[in-house]
């Protein structure tokens, strides 16, 4: 039996009070920033922590685009975030789904040299991007892929760490499932879709949560391979408002930067039940 101790219970408290304030408080200053002029920010010193009457002007600014009064031209967010968003989805499922098939096979099949080719999946964990970049930038770059969805996404769907945490948990399934499979029947891939699906649902929920966060931040490599603007996702977005301008609309930066937050903050509040439960459930 667990004892309740009333001062590790406040001390516990007041650490998680903490962490939370220290983490929201840069939140809510960007989120108090949008809802000012560009003027106001710049003026105010320290800046104010009270909300502005300018929300609606900012977001629209922000989603749509347009002239500030100050004559800055104002790029539109929704289509970024719509190519953001593609891109999040096709990384997240395309991982999972080349992850638990990749998986599947090096776990379930017999097949000459079975340990190598697993551990050279495994080690590509321990190439550095910088290594890869420049190959995958030149592959595709001589198969016409710069500046299209399949350029963003196809180079980042493969996923060692999402193959070695979907092969572990195979190991763990009981033989006798793999043998009941067999006496009723059941071929590899009905095997796979009837009974390895179900099982492995909280884990794929984990990692879908995190490859959609992976692939929604990502910058470098949209940085490489797009110089279309039709093809920016919302965090090259975000850095063409610092940087583009030279009289800087704070309050719309801010905005983009709360509404770029948004979609991974919704997708982790929906499945935030599954994604602990992938993390550290143990029952099968």
């Amino acid at each position: 039996m667990v004892q309740r101790n009333p001062v590790l219970d406040f001390f516990s408290h007041l650490v998680l009070i903490l962490g939370v304030l220290i983490v929201f408080f840069p939140i809510y200053v960007t989120f108090i920033g949008s809802t000012q002029t560009a003027q106001q920010i710049l003026t105010s010193n320290p800046i104010s922590l009270l909300p502005g009457n300018n929300f609606i002007e900012s977001y629209r600014l922000a989603l749509f685009g347009g002239k500030t009064e100050a004559g800055a031209s104002i790029g539109a967010a929704a289509p970024m975030m719509m190519i953001s968003l593609g891109s999040a989805l096709i990384i997240a499922i395309g991982k999972i789904a080349i992850s638990l098939l990749s998986a599947f096979a090096i776990v379930y099949f017999r097949f000459p040299l079975k340990n190598m080719v697993f551990w050279m999946i495994f080690v590509t964990l321990m190439l550095p991007v910088e290594v890869r970049i420049g190959p995958t930038y030149e592959v595709v770059s001589d198969l016409r892929m710069l500046n299209s969805m399949a350029g963003l996404t196809i180079p980042l769907i493969a996923s060692a760490t999402a193959t070695f945490l979907f092969r572990q948990f195979f190991l763990t399934v009981p033989d006798e499932l793999v043998e009941a499979a067999r006496m009723d029947g059941a071929g590899p891939m009905r095997f796979f879709w009837d009974v390895l699906l179900p099982l492995s649902k909280t884990s794929i929920a984990a990692l879908f949560v995190i490859q959609f966060i992976y692939g929604w931040n990502q910058y470098l490599w949209p940085l490489l391979v797009t110089t279309d603007e039709s093809m920016y996702p919302i965090v090259m977005g975000i850095k063409r408002l610092i940087f583009g301008e030279v009289y800087i609309e704070w309050n719309v930066v801010m905005a983009t930067a709360i509404l770029a937050m948004l979609p991974p903050a919704i997708v982790v509040m929906l499945m935030q039940k599954w994604f602990v439960k992938g993390l550290v459930d143990t029952e099968k």
